[in-house]
């Protein structure tokens, strides 16, 4: 069944969808936008159609950011900004891939009081694999609320922190 544009539900902002290759190559090479969405049922097309993150290789990376945003602290929109994280010690891909899906769902559906300060999320494929919201503003009251909303929702056993781009110290934890 096709269903048309009309029919379809559309999402508060419009989001793309990139991935990070890790090839040998200057780091901006290796990042590309692979597609734009705007409905919930593009969203869904897409995801059924991508890799999940635990089927990606190391050093590998998805980001889902507002459209225009690129996920990198260079970005106009990122650089006063920082990232709530979610750290997994061990190497478990099923809560990775669930936790994933539950936090774009939460972005994309402007569940956060806060959504105007959030840019994307990304899932890191790592050793220790991570995922992140960024956000547009280090704002203690926002940043904060965006976190402890994400700690709740997505049920974390372990604390998340809140780094500033331009620094690896945690400024905030939940």
């Amino acid at each position: 069944m096709i269903i048309s544009s009309e029919q379809k539900h559309p999402l508060e902002n419009e989001w793309s969808f990139w991935m990070y290759t890790n090839k040998e190559k200057e780091w901006t090479a290796n990042l590309v936008e692979l597609t734009t969405f705007n409905t919930v049922e593009d969203y869904w097309c897409l995801y059924h159609h991508m890799k999940l993150p635990s089927e990606l290789n190391t050093g590998q990376d998805y980001a889902i950011f507002k459209k225009g945003i690129k996920p990198m602290w260079e970005d106009e929109s990122n650089q006063k900004g920082g990232r709530w994280q979610i750290l997994f010690d061990d190497l478990q891909y099923h809560v990775l891939d669930a936790i994933w899906l539950d936090t774009v769902l939460l972005l994309i559906g402007e569940n956060f009081k806060n959504a105007d300060i959030i840019c994307g999320v990304v899932v890191n494929v790592r050793q220790k694999n991570k995922i992140s919201i960024w956000t547009n503003s280090f704002n203690s009251s926002a940043a904060l609320e965006i976190g402890r909303k994400l700690k709740t929702q997505l049920r974390v056993p372990n604390k998340i922190h809140y780094y500033k781009h331009n620094t690896s110290k945690s400024m905030y934890n939940v």
